[in-house]
């Protein structure tokens, strides 16, 4: 994937599988987390929407869809997803090598990223205080990852170009570190909570995905979940739109 050309991806992801639906209706906790494990991936945003067009039409041609049924869930979609992301890696490796393009300077104002900054800080500081009492160790660790987060502003006060690859980075071991003290911190019954649900939501999807899709996408929406539970905000630029 082109330097940071994910950072409208969930956007267009969403917007595009709307109008494919016909439906402009929420996506699901499942829906996010599958968008999160292809920007991990780094799958180029146009193989993402080929595979969902061929995801519809393969879709439109099942039983449910000749009867009339929605495509519910972005999770149909992923082995479509995965075959065109394949197909476009074969195409890119017979055109030969291809001319690098630099990466945009200004894909955020250094205003619009310092309060991305100051908002995550300050939900940071409030989760913290809310820990305090019933989890002492969890919201200390919590508040470190406040701290490091306002020790990051100061790189937008430098008069260098910003590097936004190096300075994402930070932020997604900042937010690994985070999801590994909550899972450590979680009880036994709010992790089985969040197994249930998600076994439910993938349930009918469990047979097109590989061990490792499922493993991964797993993941995912375990640390969203329990980042939702504290009220948390995820620090990843791919979330500031």
């Amino acid at each position: 994937m082109g330097a940071f050309n994910y950072f409208n991806y969930f956007t267009e992801i969403e917007e595009y599988f709307w109008r494919k639906r016909g439906a402009h209706l929420l996506v699901s906790p499942l829906d996010w987390a599958i968008v999160e494990t292809w920007q991990r991936a780094g799958i180029p945003l146009p193989a993402v929407l080929k595979g969902i067009d061929r995801a519809f039409e393969s879709y439109q041609r099942s039983r449910r869809g000749a009867a009339g049924r929605q495509l519910k869930s972005l999770a149909y979609c992923v082995e479509a997803v995965l075959d065109a992301a394949e197909r476009e890696r074969e195409a890119a490796a017979g055109a030969g090598p291809q001319v690098k393009k630099p990466a945009a300077d200004e894909t955020f104002s250094h205003d619009e990223l310092r309060a991305f900054f100051q908002r995550n800080a300050a939900r940071l500081a409030r989760a913290a205080e809310k820990l305090c009492g019933r989890h002492a160790e969890l919201a200390a660790r919590v508040e470190q990852s406040r701290t490091r987060l306002e020790e990051l502003l100061l790189l937008l006060d430098s008069p260098a170009r910003l590097d936004l690859e190096d300075l994402e980075r930070r932020l997604t071991v900042l937010e690994e570190k985070l999801t590994a003290a909550l899972t450590a911190g979680a009880g036994e019954e709010l992790l089985l909570e969040i197994r249930r649900e998600m076994d439910r939501a993938l349930a009918p999807y469990r047979r097109k995905m590989t061990a490792e899709q499922l493993s991964q996408l797993e993941r995912q929406y375990t640390q969203k979940r329990l980042f939702e539970k504290h009220d948390l905000p995820r620090l990843s630029l791919f979330y500031l739109t």
